[in-house]
């Protein structure tokens, strides 16, 4: 329990910290892409391996990539109703969008092949449509001295309660649940605060073109837990992501460019 408690606190500042510098340099693009990583599902599937066994945290990973699915539905519907209202409004809507998808998606169970297929046609569409509804550029404006910390405070707040109910309530639902976009629906409402819906926007499309990675990382999982234990495959699941993600990359410089 501790070490779980410690790896939250400790890295979700230090994420959200480092993903809003990395966007104040190089464009919310590039944010919203670096939190594509399964920052927090990774943690929450591996305590569930070491607490629960392999084949319950098997049935999570499974979960978690049918959950990759609503989080798309989430950028998806933040960029649309971004375009017209604030941030309060976008991110109901874009959290009523992910609640829908999980309820629909408890009384689905996919192998890991067909999720994965799944899970990649939804990026695909949703990249697509983000770019063909994309806003004007915004202007980029200046950052009140409490807005990182307040931003660490929040990211870290919602990381506690999300992993922290996720053991009771099952393998699947926890699953289904921690694919929440917590660390980008954090950075893309900060943008759309500051800066403007565009700006959301980006982040938002950054984070798709970052989920390739993250189903490639519960793929290998869901596929290698049973077979080649705990260390082995997360070992190779973090290979394989960072891999994936290093191929988005001049993607990403091509879109904030």
């Amino acid at each position: 329990m501790f070490p779980s408690l410690l790896l939250k606190v400790v890295l979700t500042p230090a994420l959200i910290a480092t993903a809003t510098l990395v966007g104040r340099r190089w464009g919310e693009t590039m944010s919203g892409w670096l939190v594509g990583l399964p920052l927090t599902s990774a943690p929450v599937v591996f305590f569930l391996a070491l607490d629960q066994g392999t084949t319950f945290a098997t049935t999570a990973s499974l979960a978690v990539l049918l959950g990759t699915i609503s989080q798309a539905a989430f950028a998806l519907t933040y960029a649309k109703v971004a375009k017209r209202t604030g941030w309060l409004p976008a991110v109901a809507a874009g959290s009523f969008t992910f609640a829908l998808a999980t309820v629909g998606f408890q009384q689905v169970r996919l192998s890991a092949l067909p999720a994965y297929g799944a899970v990649i046609a939804s990026l695909v569409i949703g990249i697509l449509f983000m770019r063909q509804g994309e806003s004007p550029a915004a202007t980029v404006a200046v950052t009140p001295d409490w807005d990182l910390p307040v931003r660490i405070v929040l990211a870290t707040g919602l990381v506690l309660v999300l992993t922290g109910i996720a053991p009771s309530i099952g393998a699947h639902l926890s699953g289904l649940l921690s694919p929440f976009p917590v660390y980008a629906g954090v950075l893309a409402i900060f943008a759309h605060h500051q800066v403007g819906g565009a700006a959301a926007t980006k982040v938002l499309r950054g984070l798709l073109l970052g989920l390739f990675a993250f189903a490639s990382f519960f793929l290998v999982l869901a596929l290698g837990l049973d077979r080649f234990g705990i260390g082995a495959s997360f070992a190779l699941a973090t290979l394989i992501a960072l891999l994936v993600q290093a191929s988005t990359l001049r993607l990403v410089r091509a879109l904030e460019g």
